[in-house]
């Protein structure tokens, strides 16, 4: 039997960003979808969010998720199961960068986003690299034509949308959350982190929360607006 305590610490568990992950899918993506697209995933843990959303979605195309974590995997895969999804979400563990993948428009990923010099966390595929932008720049640098991600405000949002521009993106719609620091974000060596990025002007929280952006990146020849400087002052409002 696999212990709460234990899941915390091998697999990513948080409610309150799952369910905001599955309403930004549902809202930014789902909901303008065509029947038959196919959508990929960057790290779909236990596939809660994506299966909370096929539930109420209409949505009758299929999700290709992509998760490196075994146990996150196996718990994907019995839910899975357990909701008849197969055919429209199916779950491969092992790296997205190294796995085929089929031609698809959209990209959606909660990625890692813990800024840390190190991955010697509670968590270590939750670290985003030293500013926690580092795993959202490489998503962003594939060149698929939307992707949705979750920006956190304490990991470089400034320096993320910026790059996203680079790589010939419009933010074409986003939604807010104000979240409370967690098991993850509360680890000393994170928060140290946070300070420091805070003092260079590239991490905005107050003292128990941050802001969570579900941002839909759309290269600019296929945008109708670009809303990236609402997102930009929005998420560094704290």
């Amino acid at each position: 039997m696999v212990t709460s305590a234990k899941l915390l610490k091998d697999v990513f568990s948080c409610p309150e960003e799952s369910n905001f992950y599955s309403h930004c899918l549902e809202t930014l993506v789902l909901s303008h979808c065509s029947n038959s697209e196919v959508i990929i995933e960057f790290g779909s843990g236990d596939g809660s969010p994506v299966i909370n959303s096929l539930i109420k979605s209409e949505f009758d195309g299929t999700i290709y998720g992509y998760e490196l974590n075994n146990l996150a995997w196996r718990l994907a895969q019995s839910t899975i199961k357990e909701h008849q999804l197969d055919h429209k979400y199916v779950v491969s563990n092992g790296s997205f960068f190294e796995l085929p993948k089929p031609e698809a428009k959209y990209l959606i990923s909660n990625p890692p986003y813990l800024p840390a010099l190190d991955n010697n966390l509670l968590q270590p595929l939750l670290h985003g690299g030293a500013d926690g932008s580092e795993i959202s720049r490489k998503l962003l640098s594939l060149n698929y034509q939307n992707v949705l991600l979750l920006v956190a405000s304490y990991s470089n949002p400034k320096g993320l949308i910026k790059y996203a521009k680079s790589q010939g993106y419009s933010v074409a719609n986003f939604v807010v959350y104000p979240v409370p620091f967690g098991y993850y974000s509360s680890e000393s060596k994170v928060k140290d982190t946070i300070k420091e990025l805070r003092q260079k002007d590239m991490a905005f929280y107050s003292e128990n929360m941050y802001l969570l952006a579900g941002a839909l990146f759309t290269k600019q020849h296929q945008a109708t607006g670009d809303l990236s400087q609402e997102l930009m002052k929005l998420i560094t409002c704290l």
